[in-house]
């Protein structure tokens, strides 16, 4: 959409997966906790990350480093959910330990929780024992999806590539239709801006066409020493739905002068485009995260 209209000089960074699988398994090893390292698993502030466990936990005996600065944490006799507040800053790591009660080996599990501003795996199955055949079966069925989901991808890049550039290769993929691309200046103020955020949000355009939605946002650094860069973005509704991410762009890193853009394409019907969105961005690693909130679109 709009990023095939920018500079040819310019090139536009891979598109980042915010979505985690919907499950993901574990399988502790029967050796030492000493003698392997901690699983990470990774959390994002208000999104709920439930472990599943095959045997009973000893609640006496599971330790969560900084549980205050959890909104949520729900622990079952099998399970433990957490949702982190806002207070978890992008890039921390906090250790979590797990004892089972009947003692048997391996005793427990440890796990590293690690903070993102918008990837969170959401359901992390944890197998003491041999996992079932089913089990291997609903993995290697996800796995399938991810590769189907993948090839697709290509086909839509591929497809995307091949024709003319310009306004008529827009046409020829069906990015743009007769009725072109809808704008709309978004005023930005203090409301919609993260105190905690890397950059100083300065103005943001947003843009609309049949099946995609762009925003451009033009940021100051204030940080002279630390250029930057986009790693990832997020476009999240207030209902919590997720768009598809297509493209982050960005001509150079950021510095102090002058001024830098970035601009997010995103998959979106009609309908969806609609909503109202929180836009994340984030650098390498997950850090000096910015988020902008009030994101509507023509």
């Amino acid at each position: 959409m709009v990023l095939m209209l920018l500079s040819g000089a310019a090139t536009a960074q891979p598109a980042s997966t915010v979505a985690s699988p919907e499950v993901r398994r574990i399988e502790l090893s029967a050796e030492p906790s000493e003698a392997m390292p901690p699983t990470e698993v990774q959390i994002s502030p208000r999104v709920s990350t439930t472990f599943e466990f095959d045997a009973a936990l000893d609640q006496a005996k599971v330790v969560l480093e900084g549980e205050k600065r959890f909104s949520l944490v729900d622990l079952g006799r099998n399970t433990l959910r957490l949702v982190p507040s806002e207070q978890v800053l992008p890039g921390e790591r906090l250790r979590l330990t797990v004892l089972f009660q009947d003692g048997s080996v391996p005793r427990g599990g440890a796990f590293v929780l690690v903070a993102h501003p918008a990837r969170a795996e959401r359901l992390i199955e944890v197998w003491r024992q041999p996992r079932t055949a089913e089990s291997y079966q609903q993995e290697a069925m996800a796995a399938r999806a991810e590769t189907q989901q993948c090839r697709e991808e290509n086909v839509r890049l591929r497809s995307e590539h091949k024709g003319p550039g310009g306004i008529a290769g827009l046409l020829a993929t069906g990015v743009i239709n007769e009725e072109g691309v809808d704008a709309k200046f978004l005023l930005v103020n203090k409301a919609h801006q993260h105190p905690g955020n890397a950059l100083r949000t300065l103005q943001a355009w947003s843009y609309r066409a049949p099946a995609r939605v762009a925003i451009s946002v033009e940021f100051e650094n204030l940080d002279a020493a630390n250029p930057w860069s986009a790693e990832g973005a997020s476009l999240v509704s207030r209902t919590g739905a997720s768009l598809k991410i297509l493209t982050v762009w960005q001509k150079a890193p950021i510095s102090r002068y002058p001024n830098g853009h970035v601009v997010v394409e995103a998959e979106a019907t009609p309908d969806a485009a609609k909503s109202t969105y929180t836009l994340k961005l984030w650098g390498p690693g997950g850090l000096r995260a910015i988020t902008l909130s009030g994101v509507t679109f023509p």
